[in-house]
């Protein structure tokens, strides 16, 4: 039998939706941000000579890292934007703070004391955010110098005028994506990734279509990567939308009157992948940090030298040291990140103080053992899933041995598609919840009404 909100979600149509005004507006703020960001990714930092660049952004010697930033920044890089670093300085930032708070006593501490102490953890969030988008700008603002014709006028002030306005731009997405979350619809910062990558799909599958007429891919190849993509896209819609519903039990209660109350059954839906987006988000920014940190080393002909080299060559994008750490840090991740969403231990806690337990198991701490159990069998299924999908195309990929750009193989790659549908199905669920409680609202008004007339 549906749920009372399956029921409603079943009824929602047009008319619903006009009569939402709240989720309008909503809706509109999510758009108006989207917008402003799309236009920063077409203002140019200055001192830039845009057609040199761009020249040799085509050319591929831009390198790896340009390639790799390109397609989280909505194709700001390639146009040198202010956006250019995208959120990826605010995502590793609270990668590192995720891992101190399980490891520093004063965090510990700090994440124990409710809303005041969280507001503090996110403020050491901004704080390092700040710090790790100087360092990447101040890569960035050293490749772009070794690049010949690219930089008017090479030399410190250049560099420093690069790194406050790549900084200010990251910082000022990160407070869009703030107010998207707070005031809008969907998560923030997904968004603004989501909107980047979907800015720049046409035009990297336009770009394949065209490399397939002039000759430089085969039919059979281009026939392989469509395949690839909308079989990988029916995968993830797949998976995304699998559950381990458990099935939760509340005991009927005698009310006052000879009443009685409860005695329903509901089910407690656990994902196959728990941990959603944010596993491969992370293991890219972790291997974006080497990447820059080697580009900042680089020389007048444009190339590292020495540990820098060596960093970015068993780093390069497609390389076999690439692609196994790529892998072994998103499984990582999403063992590492599933606690921070799920905690078991809180989910048994309320079950107990509900009157809800699961059959067969004792409430309390017996039923948050069940529940991390299922919960790691689920996780080891998910992780194995989210590797796959990210690490294939990119593995196929390299093994055509350049034949198809970087740029075009991040954009249909498994991690691209993995944000575009996950985003998009979590949006979607987060309309149909303001929906839910629309009508729901709607229902309690009408009851108050009845009651108030026949009194």
């Amino acid at each position: 039998m549906a749920s009372a909100s399956e029921q409603l979600a079943a009824n929602m149509n047009l008319g619903v939706f006009s009569k939402a005004k709240e989720l309008q507006k909503r809706l509109l703020f999510t758009l108006m941000i989207l917008v402003v960001y799309r236009i920063g990714t077409f203002v140019p930092i200055p001192g830039i000579n845009i057609d040199a660049f761009q020249a040799a952004f085509g050319s591929g010697t831009g390198g790896s890292l340009f390639e790799r930033l390109n397609m989280f920044a909505g194709g700001a890089v390639e146009r040198l934007g202010i956006f250019a670093l995208n959120v990826m300085p605010y995502i590793s930032a609270s990668i590192i703070m995720t891992l101190l708070k399980g490891s520093v006593a004063s965090l510990k501490e700090l994440d124990k004391d409710g809303e005041q102490g969280r507001k503090q953890i996110n403020q050491y969030t901004r704080y390092l955010t700040v710090f790790l988008a100087a360092f990447q700008a101040f890569g960035i603002a050293r490749a772009l110098q070794a690049t010949d014709g690219t930089v008017i006028d090479p030399g410190l002030f250049f560099q420093a005028s690069t790194v406050i306005t790549l900084v200010g731009g990251t910082m000022f997405l990160m407070w869009l994506g703030e107010q998207v979350t707070a005031r809008g619809v969907g998560n923030g910062v997904s968004l603004i990734i989501f909107a980047g990558i979907v800015a720049e799909l046409p035009k990297a599958l336009f770009q394949l279509f065209g490399q397939n007429q002039t000759g430089q891919i085969t039919e059979f190849l281009l026939i392989i990567l469509l395949a690839l993509f909308v079989g990988l896209s029916m995968l993830i819609v797949f998976v995304e939308r699998a559950q381990r519903r458990l099935l939760v039990r509340y005991p009927k209660r005698q009310m006052a009157g000879g009443k009685q109350f409860g005695g329903e059954n509901s089910f407690m839906p656990l994902k196959l992948n728990t941990a959603g987006v944010i596993p491969p988000i992370f293991a890219s920014s972790l291997l974006l940090l080497p990447a820059t940190f080697g580009q900042i080393f680089v020389g007048q002909d444009g190339a590292a030298s020495g540990i820098a080299g060596t960093i970015l060559a068993y780093l390069g994008y497609g390389s076999p040291t690439y692609l196994a750490l790529y892998g072994l840090l998103i499984i990582f991740f999403c063992y590492f990140y599933v606690p921070y969403v799920f905690k078991p231990d809180d989910v048994a806690d309320n079950l107990r103080k509900n009157g809800g337990f699961l059959p067969g198991i004792r409430p309390g701490q017996r039923t948050a053992e069940y529940l991390s159990y299922v919960l790691s069998r689920l996780t080891f299924i998910g992780a194995l899933y989210v590797a796959f999908v990210c690490v294939l195309p990119e593995l196929f990929i390299a093994q055509q041995g350049g034949t198809v750009p970087a740029s075009v193989a991040m954009l249909i790659g498994g991690m691209s598609l993995l944000i575009i549908v996950s985003v998009t199905l979590d949006t979607v669920a987060q309309i149909q919840s303001h929906l839910i409680a629309h009508q729901y609202e709607g229902l309690i008004k009408k009851s108050r009404m009845r009651r108030r007339n026949k009194t």
